[in-house]
Order: structure tokens, then sequence, then C-alpha cells
């Protein structure tokens, strides 16, 4: 693998981590970016909490609808479906017992190898872990401003600015409270964005990251793997869908992975795939944000088309903003580019009236109003 795309772990000192969108772009001067996922490990200063994580008023934080994960496949490639059962909302201090309890604890193990063989062996077998995700809500202390991830002050937060939206999970914060074997499938965030996940108690997140430069070349292989592929050019935004470290070494998919432990950051950069699991009860916070580079990304990427609730993000101020010289060509749907990690094929930057499965349509009434412009140009 290409040593500039293998995660990189970032030690800030106190005035560096002051800064949060300066150092992660601090971060991708030295090329973090190119792994697709980093660590970042705090200054000791840093504290997001002053009360015990075990206090009262996190035991009572309601999980409203925690998920049953049923995996099914074979060979290292496998579906996962999430199960609500109704009515099964549970505090934190209950979901805590249940994945501590005999039936559903992290089982002995050597080291982080010896567990991830673990994981693989019996991701079906066993049990079916349950999965405390997608609380909306924040346990940083609110009078924390550096790295809140409730507050990031990123140039995502204009969507709340220009168009009142607060997004659960994307530009506020989600908590996750996780068990031993609870994954989070391949998939890359909403709109191409960033995303900041820290844990703040508990048991290790183990991670696997593809580089986004070899984010198509991932994306074809699933599409050799899941029927749904047929159905949805963007089917790995389902969150789905789990493949083993062998298989992407037989199909010759770089790779890298790491282990976030308690205390610690994981950042994603845009297009960058990525998946893993919980190493047994932990309490998480992660939220999507933005810089300038991802506007690009976020003009150019790839929606799921058949599922009504798909987040989509107006990009009408962020191009105003950060491409001005573009935005002319963008609103009369001209604006000829490439994917930033795909640069063999150009395609019109979508205008977000169109729904994602009008897209080619679109494409196709340009071409006859713009002929000269969409020559020798290539569509998705």
């Amino acid at each position: 693998m290409n040593p500039e795309e293998k995660i990189m772990v970032f030690r800030p000192t106190w005035e560096e981590f002051k800064n949060f969108s300066k150092y992660v772009e601090h971060m991708e001067s030295l090329g973090a970016h190119k792994a697709g996922i980093a660590k970042v490990v705090p200054p000791p200063q840093w504290i997001p909490r002053k009360k015990s994580y075990l206090s009262e008023d996190i035991m009572n934080i309601n999980i409203p609808a925690p998920q049953y994960q049923n995996v099914i496949g074979k060979l290292g490639v496998y579906q996962q479906r999430n199960i609500i059962e109704q009515n099964n909302s549970m505090t934190v201090e209950v979901y805590k017992s249940m994945a501590e309890s005999p039936k559903y604890n992290t089982p002995s193990f050597s080291d982080y190898n010896d567990l991830e063989r673990k994981y693989w062996k019996y991701i079906m077998y066993n049990r079916n872990p349950l999965y405390g995700a997608d609380v909306s809500g924040s346990i940083t202390d609110t009078d924390v401003n550096e790295w809140n991830i409730n507050k990031l002050d990123t140039i995502l937060d204009l969507v709340e600015k220009d168009y009142g939206m607060k997004i659960d999970g994307v530009n506020s914060s989600y908590l996750y409270f996780g068990m031993w074997k609870t994954s989070f499938p391949w998939h890359t965030e909403d709109m191409d964005l960033y995303s900041i996940n820290y844990i703040h108690y508990g048991s290790p997140k183990s991670w696997y990251a593809i580089p986004p430069s070899q984010g198509r070349r991932f994306e074809m292989l699933a599409s050799n793997y899941f029927q749904d592929s047929k159905i949805c050019s963007a089917f790995l935004r389902h969150k789905m869908y789990l493949m083993s470290p062998t298989v992407l070494k037989t199909n010759g998919i770089k790779f890298d992975k790491i282990t976030q432990e308690s205390g610690e950051f994981i950042i994603t950069f845009p297009y960058g795939y990525h998946s893993g699991y919980n190493n047994g009860f932990n309490m998480a916070e992660s939220a999507n944000f933005a810089l300038p580079r991802w506007v690009e990304y976020g003009k150019r990427t790839r929606l799921c088309s058949c599922r009504s609730d798909i987040i989509k993000i107006d990009m009408t101020t962020f191009i105003k903003k950060f491409q001005p010289e573009k935005f002319e060509l963008w609103k009369s749907g001209r604006d000829i580019g490439c994917h930033p990690e795909d640069p063999t094929r150009k395609f019109a930057a979508p205008l977000d009236a169109i729904p994602p499965f009008q897209g080619q349509r679109f494409e196709r009434l340009a071409s006859d109003y713009f002929p000269d412009v969409f020559q020798d140009v290539q569509h998705f």
C-alpha cells in the first residue's frame, strides 16, 4: 500500500487544538485525507465532560429505537439488516447492563488482531447484538468550545444559517451506544461530507478505511456481490453491506485499519469509505462537518435514488460563496467537470431542484441546448 494512504495519527498541542477547521486543514496539508480517515489524540488540557459518564443524567438517557443487527451472507460478504422492535426503547443504564451481560459481553481475546478474527468468525452466529444508534443529543459539556461536536462552527453551519435547517446527526450531534459486535457497514457520509467521531467512554471501535482514490474501484467490486446495485446506483448509501479484509485483499482493494480508544477522535474525509465494529460497551458522539475542499465533492456526489429519506443538501449557498466563478454555469446546468476522485469521467454537476433519479433526463435535455459543452462528455 502507498505509504501516503496509511491512516495517520495526530497529537495536537493545546494551541493547535483550539482552531478545529484550521487543524483539520493542517492534517490535510500533510496528506491525512488520502487514507480516508485519521485519528486525533486530544491534548490532556481538553476535558469534554467534568461529571462521571456513569452519572444519573447519562444513565437516564432514553434510547428510543435500539436496533438488533441481523447479518446474513458467506465467505466474507454479508448483508446487515437492522431490526427495530416496537416499544423497545430503553435507558442507557438498561442497555449497559445488557451489553455487559454474559449473553452479549465481549469474548476473551489476546490482542486486537485476535478479537478481529473472532468478529469475522462469529459475525452471523451466537447472538444478534443491539445497537443504540442515532440518538439525537450530546454529552459534551456545553461550555466546551474546542472540538465540541455539537458546535464545530464549520461551513456546514451555513445550512442552518441560510436555510434554518437543523439535520440531526449532520449539523447537530448524534450519540451512539455500542456493544460487542455492533457494526457500521461500508459507507461514505451523506453528501460525501467529513465526519467526526469521539469515544467518550468504554471499549474501543475498530475501523477499516479505503482511500478515496480507491472509492470507484470498491463500488464496482461491491456491485458484483450485492444485487441491490441493479436497483440503485448508490446502494452503498443504504448502509447494509459488509465485506471482510480478506475479500478486499483478494480483489486488490487497498485499505487500512486502526483502533480508536476511549478519549480519541476519528475524522473521516470526503468520499472516504469506512466501516467497523465496537469492541464492547461504549458511548460515542458524532456529527458531520464541512471545509471548503468538500464543495466539489458535495456538488458531484452520487445520491441514492430509491429512498425518500435520503439526505440532500442544497449546494446553492456553498457554490455561491466558495465557487463564485462557477455559479452561473452551475445554475444553467453547464458546470462540466470530474468527481475529485474520478478524473476519467466528466459530467454536469446536477442542480439541487432536480431529484437524483431525474439526473440523466436533465443531462439529456441540457445536451440538446448546449451540444458544444456536452460533446465528448461521459455521464454516470
